[in-house]
């Protein structure tokens, strides 16, 4: 989190666009209203979604370097598609994580057919998936659900909420339609594939690096 270390603000009415900003920028994550909402005591939440959505005209009017985007049921701040490339050169040396096709493949199939099991997902693409599924686990981008009602009561997989940040997705719903997957899904690096998916879904890239 990043902070000053001047006198504390309390939260109030006053101030209460300021904190949300600085709540939304200090969180890598997207933040829900219920989430901001316990920072606060009589603030109703209509309130705080009125001013995420004066955050977000003012940053867009002002041609701002930054933007609020709702995604995964909360708001995140990202930046404009257009400074894109400059970015990417920025973190060029950045060390990024390899999401390989056999990966995105996998997580495709656990995307649109949750909860699913191991096998099930082996029964599709005929290849063992253990390593695969402990990598996406890793990631945070899928989980395990719960368990099939079967002989050995194999774990269910699902998408997490990560998933939907990956991907700039506001929910499951958003998910393209399977026939309309475009050959870009298929290939691409961890933060690389992020950034184009967040263009893509979003209109933005997010500005957050993660190790």
């Amino acid at each position: 989190m990043r902070y000053t270390d001047r006198e504390k603000v309390m939260p109030d009415n006053s101030n209460l666009k300021s904190i949300i900003e600085a709540i939304l920028f200090s969180s890598d994550k997207a933040v829900t209203v219920e989430q901001i909402k316990t920072v606060f005591e009589d603030i109703s939440t209509q309130q705080i979604k009125d001013t995420v959505n004066e955050l977000k005209q003012e940053y867009e009017q002002n041609q701002r370097g930054i933007r609020i985007v709702e995604v995964a049921g909360g708001f995140q701040m990202v930046t404009p598609k257009e400074f894109h490339n400059f970015l990417v050169k920025f973190f060029k040396d950045k060390r990024k994580e390899r999401l390989s096709s056999a990966a995105l493949q996998t997580l495709s199939i656990i995307a649109y057919k949750q909860p699913i099991t191991k096998l099930q997902i082996e029964s599709l693409r005929k290849v063992k998936v253990d390593g695969i599924i402990n990598n996406l686990i890793e990631l945070g981008l899928i989980r395990t659900v719960g368990r099939r009602k079967s002989p050995g009561r194999p774990y269910l997989y699902g998408t997490t909420k990560e998933f939907l940040e990956f991907f700039g997705l506001k929910s499951l719903d958003d998910l393209p339609p399977v026939g309309e997957i475009k050959p870009s899904f298929s290939f691409g690096n961890y933060e690389n594939k992020k950034e184009e998916l967040r263009k893509e879904n979003n209109g933005s890239s997010n500005i957050t690096q993660k190790d």
